[in-house]
């Protein structure tokens, strides 16, 4: 996307190289990275930068406002309403894709959005693997809102583990050490010193939970890091489900990403917004008719994950067989550029930026982003793994000391 800085990376670049990345990502955490990593960083063209940064400011608007809450309340399944609920969600993601317009321009075009945790541990790593691996020229960088490394893990520290002890915090996932996000948890893990506890690991004793530590103690969760999708748990076998009924419950403890804002911001959330970066989206359930052009739509499951259950080539028989149309959307499709110059093809990318929200603050801030490259019809690590120059990455963009945090906050810092 900077053409001179694909030009100077594609020229050093190498297979060893390439092999020094990897060791790099799997020195301290052997065998846990379950998906590919591209070979190479995304170079963010400043204006795309800003008009991503922009068109999230614009959404963090609709979030803020006092009636987005009673909105949004029918997107939580009844028999999946957590109480307790925090004031805001402490994590956003926003995918973009980066797209063709109608005038052949390159511009980013929202994907999808998510209340919930991403990878914030794992994408430090990548960062400093990618700076050992590869001439990442200053003052470019991956992260935002005038952060650095440093304040960056003392901001993600705060928001995860609170005014507690690490010790009583947990980051809570169903078989952890089995998922393929597992190397953001063993990251996460070591920057903040907090667990990685199986839902199946929980100990309830009234309405305290605890868990057991590596010393066989017992130890009381006061704080939970909350990794846990319940569509996945939907799925899982009943002794596992049955595990995890306390979630339901009334229990004393403190949520870092309560689960309730992984339905209300979401793709439920798309039909509610209008703007030139935002694709128009209709729930199924509203239409009127089924327009004739499905061509041009893409049918989305609202609360799936990792790109589960997305149908590309729509027809009218798959939207009339739908059994829960009220938890479906279609969405325009929008034209993802080639615009990654790799060794064969060109690769298409997306950017998914990724947002704090400190407890008492009116607005999240910008703090890191990931990139995803792909030379198939879908985005994402689980697709197209046979070719090269595609999978997960980070982006840098040439500064990280604009503050993106809206008009009321631009001579505001987060270092």
């Amino acid at each position: 996307m900077v053409p001179e800085m694909r030009n100077a990376f594609n020229k050093q670049f190498s297979d060893s190289t390439y092999a020094h990345l990897l060791a790099e990502l799997n020195q301290n955490f052997t065998g846990a990275i379950d998906f590919r990593v591209a070979e190479t960083a995304v170079f963010l063209d400043p204006h795309c930068n800003k008009q991503m940064l922009e068109t999230c400011n614009y959404i963090i608007d609709t979030i803020s406002h006092s009636n987005f809450i009673p909105k949004t309340d029918v997107a939580i399944p009844p028999n999946k309403n957590v109480p307790n609920q925090t004031a805001h969600p402490h994590f956003l993601a926003f995918d973009f894709g980066i797209c063709l317009n109608e005038k052949n321009e390159i511009v980013p075009q929202l994907i999808e959005m998510q209340g919930f945790p991403s990878l914030f541990g794992y994408q430090v790593l990548l960062d400093d693997a990618m700076r050992s691996s590869y001439d990442i020229p200053a003052p470019n960088s991956a992260y935002y809102s005038g952060l650095n490394k440093t304040s960056y893990l003392q901001k993600l520290q705060s928001i995860i583990v609170g005014n507690h002890h690490p010790k009583n915090v947990v980051l809570l996932e169903i078989k952890p050490h089995t998922q393929k996000t597992r190397i953001d948890f063993y990251a996460t893990s070591a920057y903040t010193g907090i667990a990685i506890v199986c839902i199946t690991e929980i100990i309830k004793e009234g309405v305290t939970l605890f868990y057991t530590n590596g010393a066989g103690e017992k130890i009381e969760i006061k704080r939970i890091y909350n990794r846990i999708i319940f569509d996945e748990l939907d799925q899982m076998p009943q002794n596992i489900k049955a595990a995890g009924q306390f979630l339901f419950e009334n229990i004393a403890v403190e949520w870092a990403g309560h689960p309730n804002w992984f339905y209300r911001i979401s793709k439920f959330t798309m039909p509610l917004l209008q703007h030139p970066n935002i694709p128009a989206s209709f729930y199924i359930n509203e239409l009127a008719s089924i327009p004739e052009d499905l061509e041009n739509y893409v049918l989305k499951p609202l609360f799936s994950f990792a790109g589960a259950g997305v149908l590309i080539d729509v027809t009218k028989t798959d939207i009339e067989s739908l059994a829960d149309p009220a938890n479906w959307m279609l969405q325009k499709k929008v034209n993802y550029a080639p615009v990654i110059q790799t060794p064969t093809t060109p690769a298409k990318v997306e950017i998914r930026l990724l947002y704090l929200w400190e407890h008492g603050d009116d607005r999240p801030f910008p703090a890191i982003n990931i990139a995803r490259l792909s030379k198939g019809k879908m985005i994402g690590v689980r697709f197209n793994q046979n070719e090269t120059w595609v999978g997960g990455s980070i982006a840098y963009a040439p500064s990280n000391s604009e503050i993106t945090n809206g008009e009321d906050s631009s001579n505001t810092s987060h270092k």
